[in-house]
């Protein structure tokens, strides 16, 4: 294969990556929750009754925002079904997933859970059957001081002290006819407007997320988040976006040539949202929330009325874990724009990691996600990536290389996907303005095909690895990628 090259320029950068674009989602679906991450008087649950195994690994993907408790299963759920004493709290049907919510887990424990992770809370309201006064009153239950009803009642719960919940979403997917409650543009505009409205008037330091398109197909793509923003205005703070991808005509290099269809997704949503702006003459910019994402499409179902059914567990592998690389470079890649995602789930459902009994399981795609955590932080570098391409039958001509860099100080980070299914690629990193002066550290993600993936009875069949075959010469990097690989390289100035 011919030569690529990455040319990068310190001045040509798209500003600070947030590091809330590392988040995760959690929602009370299948065994997200009860199993995977709370289950009190378990063997292998801590003193609170959260689950020690999955939580120590979830701790090393160093996660920030953490997007809850739903996913369709908020627009039917109310909030204080799940605080007070356990034992007082209803059992009810989950009409999202068909299965059996006993409320065990609720805000409370999703505070205490956020603190012993330090990640930032995320509070998704139910715009599907709940009233607005109801978002509302759970932002006094989490935010205000106490002397009111709902702020006494956090008391009463256990904590004095606020919570301080900055970011809130308003409801879930609602542009979805699968959706409970679902209304069109127009109506929902005026629900999470007078939601907004309220939530904004008892805290003024929260920052709102509207509901934007949830996936690119839907037939009101675009004109739904036009309308949403121009009846919000400048109450709302972020638009969503939602976008789950697979390789339902084992097709690998299309699959891999995703990343154009991301691209586009995230840019036509930034447009949407400049239109409005400027038809509006509003001096305030309204950014991205990209808080549903991953790989889904080979397990589904229903909870038959069960607790804690074994729901979306899909096993990943690593043609998987090189289209989660995908969308975080494409993250990368729109800094300027893009200030939050959330990966979903984060244990069993749609996950990085698998639970079994005390057994954790950690699958292929945990890796990328690992690999860069690590190195997020800094300037969006824009990449020139000058090598050869090929066609996606779907998803349109690619660059053999995918790639996006991060600029920390005196330390240039690299992020490289090798799309080749069967040849290595040579790469050369510039960076115009600064030599590279050494190797600080790398990983490598690959394996022996793009269907390998990892089990309880052979766990390592995907993992990554200290990287080698990066040399410097004249203030240039010069790296080797094996086929169907994700590189994360840190590199001295």
């Amino acid at each position: 294969m011919e030569p690529t090259t990455i040319t990068l320029h310190s001045d040509y950068n798209l500003g600070a990556v947030d590091p809330r674009v590392f988040g995760g989602f959690m929602e009370h679906l299948g065994r997200c929750i009860y199993e995977g991450l709370f289950d009190p008087g378990k063997e292998g649950t801590d003193e609170d009754g959260f689950c020690v195994k999955p939580v120590e690994a979830l701790k090393r993907l160093k996660m920030t925002a953490m997007r809850y408790p739903g996913g369709n299963f908020v627009s039917g759920y109310h909030w204080m079904d799940g605080v007070g004493p356990r034992d007082k709290r209803p059992t009810r049907r989950d009409m999202a997933w068909q299965s059996i919510e006993t409320n065990h887990f609720g805000t409370d424990e999703y505070i205490a859970l956020c603190r012993k992770m330090d990640w930032t809370p995320m509070i998704t309201v139910n715009l599907g059957t709940g009233p607005p006064e109801e978002a509302r009153n759970w932002v006094e239950y989490c935010n205000c001081p106490t002397g009111t009803a709902y702020a006494d009642m956090r008391k009463l719960n256990g904590s004095k002290d606020p919570y301080d919940v900055a970011l809130w979403c308003l409801g879930n997917e609602m542009d979805g006819p699968w959706q409970i409650g679902h209304v069109p543009a127009d109506q929902y505009a005026i629900r999470a407007q007078q939601a907004a409205k309220m939530m904004q008037d008892t805290d003024q330091k929260i920052e709102l997320v509207v509901c934007g398109s949830s996936n690119i197909s839907i037939p009101t793509y675009m004109d739904w988040d036009r309308k949403v923003l121009e009846y919000l205005g400048d109450l709302s703070d972020y638009i969503s976006l939602h976008r789950y991808v697979g390789n339902r005509d084992e097709d690998t290099p299309d699959f891999l040539a995703i990343t154009n269809s991301i691209d586009q997704q995230i840019e036509d949503t930034a447009a949407v949202c400049r239109f409005v702006q400027a038809k509006r003459r509003s001096k305030k910019p309204v950014y991205l929330c990209f808080d549903e994402w991953n790989v889904w499409y080979r397990e589904g179902g229903s909870g038959e009325g069960k607790f804690a059914p074994h729901l979306l567990e899909e096993v990943y592998n690593l043609e998987d874990a090189l289209v989660v690389a995908g969308f975080l470079n494409s993250f990368i890649r729109h800094a300027d724009v893009l200030k939050i995602a959330n990966i979903a789930q984060i244990v069993n459902v749609i996950a990085p990691i698998l639970t079994r009994g005390k057994d954790v399981l950690i699958q292929s795609i945990f890796y990328p996600l690992e690999m860069y955590a690590r190195r997020r932080e800094g300037l969006s570098l824009q990449p020139v990536i000058s090598g050869p391409s090929y066609e996606g039958k779907t998803n349109g001509e690619v660059t053999v290389i995918d790639a996006s860099a991060i600029l920390n100080e005196d330390a240039l980070n690299v992020f490289a996907t090798n799309r080749s299914v069967n040849e290595h690629s040579e790469l050369t990193i510039i960076l115009s303005d600064r030599p590279i002066s050494k190797l600080v550290d790398g990983d490598l993600l690959t394996g022996s095909s793009p269907k390998a993936a990892n089990s309880y009875e052979q766990p390592n069949v995907v993992k990554s690895v200290p990287i080698s075959g990066v040399t410097i010469e004249e203030g240039k990097a010069l790296v080797t990628l094996p086929p169907m690989s994700v590189a994360a390289i840190t590199f001295g100035l």
